[in-house]
C-alpha cells in the first residue's frame, strides 16, 4: 500500500521520459520486490530522496561538498521509512541547508540509481534516488554536519564545480522546461 503512490509517480514520469525507461524499471522492480524499499538497511538498495535546489531568481543551484563521499551533490538523503519521496526531498533541503523550501512541482523532476561504496558496517549498496525541483525563499543558508561547504553555483556555470553526470543531466531538463 505504501509503495503504490511512489509506483504511480514513477510510471507517470517514465511517459515523460520514455529513453530512462531502463532507470524506471530498475525503481519498479525494488518497489515491488522489496516491502522494506524505503528503510537504510535494505541493502540490494533503498530510496532516497533529493532537491534540484534553486534560489528565489531559479538561477543558481544550492550544491553540498558531501563529507562521506567527497563530491559536490544535490541536497538529499534517506527516506528512513518515509513514503512520500517529495516529503523526503524537502525535508532533507531544509536539514542538510537551514533554508525554507517548497516545491516547485509534484511530478519527480528525475530519478538515479547510483552505487554507495562500503563503508563501516555497511556493505556496498544502491541509493535509488528519486529528485524534485524546489526553491529556497532566500540565499542564507546554514552548513550542515553532514557537509563540508554549501555553495549557490550558477546553472549555466555548473561545470565549473561538477562533471556529475546526473547533475548535468537535472541541469539540461531544467533549461528543456524553462
Amino acid at each position: 500500500m505504501h509503495r503504490r503512490k511512489l509506483r504511480q509517480a514513477i510510471l507517470d514520469y517514465v511517459t515523460r521520459h520514455p529513453h530512462e525507461n531502463a532507470v524506471s524499471s530498475r525503481f519498479l522492480e525494488l518497489i515491488d520486490g522489496h516491502a522494506n524499499c524505503f528503510e537504510r538497511d535494505c541493502w540490494p538498495g533503498h530510496i532516497t530522496g533529493s532537491a534540484w535546489l534553486v534560489d528565489p531568481t531559479k538561477t543558481h543551484l544550492l550544491l553540498t561538498h558531501h563529507k562521506k563521499l567527497d563530491m559536490w551533490l544535490q541536497v538529499g538523503g534517506h527516506s528512513d521509512g518515509e513514503p512520500d519521496t517529495a516529503q523526503v526531498a524537502l525535508r532533507e533541503a531544509c536539514e542538510e541547508s537551514g533554508l525554507q523550501v517548497s516545491l516547485l512541482n509534484t511530478a519527480i523532476f528525475d530519478l538515479d540509481v547510483h552505487e554507495i561504496p562500503a563503508r563501516k558496517a555497511e556493505p556496498a549498496h544502491y541509493h535509488f534516488d528519486v529528485r524534485f525541483e524546489l526553491s529556497a525563499q532566500t540565499r542564507e543558508y546554514t552548513v550542515s554536519d553532514e557537509s563540508h561547504d554549501l555553495a549557490w553555483v550558477p546553472i549555466a556555470d555548473l561545470t565549473t564545480v561538477t562533471r556529475e553526470a546526473s547533475i548535468l543531466r537535472m541541469r539540461d531538463k531544467w533549461y528543456a522546461t524553462r
